[in-house]
This record gives structure tokens, sequence and C-alpha cells, in this order.
């Protein structure tokens, strides 16, 4: 009889590790990339230095969520004249549209897949990414569970209504990279 506590104690524990866990997304450690076609010639990449969001992670099921908010102001091509132009009114045109990009999905095991929708200048269409790695350990200094995880794909930019450059012969699809690290909140 005396064990009976103890094995219902120790069961409650096991159900509480299984339970969904909540992530911050860590801005400083993640940073979406993307590679987009410049005129048949090369490849521009870069990457939004600005983001947040948040993940659901369920070790046990291997499933959850990711929702991952992109700051289109932090564009960053490594040409300040680039960064501007993608800024202005040719492109993203910030003054006059929503100035984040958001990823939103589900994924259900690892290797696997991110199946979601991205909004990108007012238009919401379904992006999957594969997801390569994830990772999760204890973080040395918050001494909290911490997850890093890197998931690509590609998406169509004139679906988005983002078309320039196409007269000129630029291709319109777009590779997208989120590279992500988030910590487990408290």
């Amino acid at each position: 009889m005396k064990r009976l506590p103890l094995i219902a104690a120790l069961l409650a524990a096991s159900l509480a590790q299984a339970a969904p866990v909540s992530y911050q997304i860590d801005p400083t450690h993640t940073y979406p990339s993307f590679e987009a076609d410049h005129m048949g010639l090369s490849y521009w990449r870069g990457k939004l230095t600005k983001n947040s969001g948040s993940i659901v992670y369920d070790k046990a099921e291997g499933s959850g969520s990711v929702d991952v908010q992109m700051d289109l102001a932090s564009i960053d091509f490594g040409l300040a004249a680039m960064n501007e132009w993608a800024r202005g009114k040719d492109f993203f045109n910030l003054e006059k549209n929503a100035p984040t990009a958001n990823f939103k999905g589900r994924f259900d095991g690892v290797p696997g897949q991110l199946v979601g929708e991205l909004t990108l200048n007012g238009r919401t269409r379904p992006v999957t990414l594969a997801i390569h790695q994830l990772r999760c350990t204890t973080h040395p200094m918050l001494k909290r569970d911490w997850c890093g995880a890197d998931a690509s794909g590609s998406f169509n930019r004139e679906d988005f209504g983002l078309a320039a450059g196409k007269d000129w012969g630029f291709k319109m699809d777009v590779g997208l990279r989120i590279q992500v690290e988030a910590v487990a909140k408290e």
C-alpha cells in the first residue's frame, strides 16, 4: 500500500514531462534567410534580422506548432541600396503594406515537414518546409529547456503580389530557410 502513492507520483511526473511545452523564440539566434534569382545570373541571399514568435513542442508525440513573425524592415541583403529598394514602393512598400511577414505551421516528427501558411504583402498562401534538424537540451545559462531547428522550402513571390523584375527575366521562386532557437517559457 505504501507503494501506491509513490507509483502515482511517478506516473504524474511522467505525464507532466510528456505535456507540450511553450517556447519563446530567441531573436538573437533566429534569422530567417532567403535566396532569390537575379536575372538568371546569380542568386541574391539575405536575411531578416528582427523577428519574434513562439513554438509549442510535445516531445513525447514529436509534434508541435511554430509561429514566426518577421520584420520586413530588417531585410539585409548585405547591400544598403538593395535593402532600401526592397523596403520601398517597388517591392514591399512598407509605408503602405504590413511591415511583417508571418509563418505559422504544424509538424509531426523529425525529419519531417512543417506544413503551414506564409502571410506576406497582405496575402496568405500554403507553404511547406522540410525539417532538417530539431534538437533540445538544457540552456547552459538559463537552466531551462532550449531547442533549435532548421527548416527550408520555397515559395513563388508572385503569389504574394511581388513580381518586380519578372519582365526582366527574374525567376519568381524564392528559397526560404528558417533556422530558429527558442527557450522554454518560465
